[in-house]
């Protein structure tokens, strides 16, 4: 069974991301370089992605920034590696790997759930503000 490839256009298509922040992605090592068919086109498989749709994910849901955003990839790709490794390693070796899995996906709640709490006082501010905008007008009237 051979693995099937998209086009930079295509992937765009299915992420939401335009090709220009594809390439840029690339260029600064949110995701690794894609194969290349012989005349140069970007040929990308389906777990690139998935790792595209993660950025996204990162980016818009949670308002990474660009570092946060290389942070959060470092750390999934750890974790992904700790998990290829924790299949391979023999009985004794799998706690500590578990131990280590266990120990990334800590930090990767951790800094989601200060990303949250981060939100969730910009949005009471904004709240706030509206009452006392609302409450401006509702006094407004009554004068």
């Amino acid at each position: 069974m051979t693995e099937s490839f998209l086009k930079i256009e295509d992937v765009a298509k299915e992420t939401g991301l335009t090709k220009r922040a594809i390439r840029y992605y690339e260029e600064i090592g949110l995701i690794s370089a894609p194969q290349r068919s012989e005349r140069g086109t970007r040929l990308y498989t389906q777990e690139e992605i998935e790792k595209l749709n993660k950025v996204v994910l990162a980016k818009e849901v949670l308002g990474f920034s660009l570092q946060e955003l290389q942070q959060f990839i470092q750390l999934d790709e750890e974790i992904e590696k700790r998990r290829r490794d924790y299949r391979q390693a023999p009985g004794p070796k799998k706690r500590e790997e578990l131990h280590q899995l266990s120990e990334g996906l800590e930090k990767q709640i951790n800094f989601i759930q200060y990303k949250m709490e981060k939100m969730q006082n910009f949005k009471h501010e904004l709240e706030e503000l509206n009452q006392r905008i609302t409450d401006f007008f509702r006094q407004e009237r009554q004068d």
